[in-house]
């Protein structure tokens, strides 16, 4: 495990304080929530897999008071559906341009840019990526990405990378040990 070069501006480990302070968590869906694979059956049918745990990340910041977003180019069914299992009350599909409607989301909630956490993995992420406080990527996200990312995941996308993310803000913000113990999924997958 290496640590990214101060020249790419990545670290492994971001800054305690933009931890401390997000208020907002949004996320891309291909690449990101998943291995930016698309599937696709004999009928035409479209699949995504979602990593379970990278739900419950987002359900765990939600139970700590973080408001939590999608943020897709991508308009679908699928992800209608992965939103509303996770209750993700802000769900922005078909953007074509992420920044504004971060800065939308930032100024309906009465946060600043610098209390936002956004994830993403392409090209289409990197606007939004250089403007909020606290920017990630997958361990795979595209080389453009990974150089203007504050922080640069150990899991790829659809492998961990939110739930990574999610338990740093949690750590930092001092809310993981009261998650422990505690039964958060009634019995479901998230």
């Amino acid at each position: 495990m290496t640590t990214k070069t101060r020249k790419s501006g990545a670290s492994r480990h971001p800054v305690r304080s933009l931890l401390r302070h997000i208020r907002l968590f949004a996320t891309d869906v291909d690449g990101v929530l998943t291995d930016a694979g698309m599937y696709y059956s004999e009928s035409g049918d479209e699949w995504k897999k979602f990593n379970t745990r990278d739900g419950m990340g987002i359900k765990l910041l939600q139970r700590a008071g973080l408001i939590t977003a999608i943020v897709t180019q991508e308009r679908t069914r699928l992800v209608a559906r992965r939103a509303e299992k996770l209750a993700i009350p802000e769900v922005h599909q078909g953007v074509m341009d992420k920044l504004s409607v971060i800065r939308d989301m930032a100024v309906r909630h009465g946060i600043s840019l610098d209390q936002v956490a956004y994830i993403g993995d392409d090209v289409n992420d990197i606007e939004a990526l250089k403007a909020v406080g606290l920017s990630a990527s997958p361990a795979d996200g595209l080389p453009q990405v990974v150089r203007v990312v504050k922080y640069v995941c150990r899991k790829k996308g659809g492998e961990g990378a939110v739930r990574e993310l999610a338990e740093m803000i949690l750590k930092a913000q001092g809310q993981v040990s009261s998650f422990q113990g505690q039964d958060l999924s009634s019995g479901k997958r998230s």
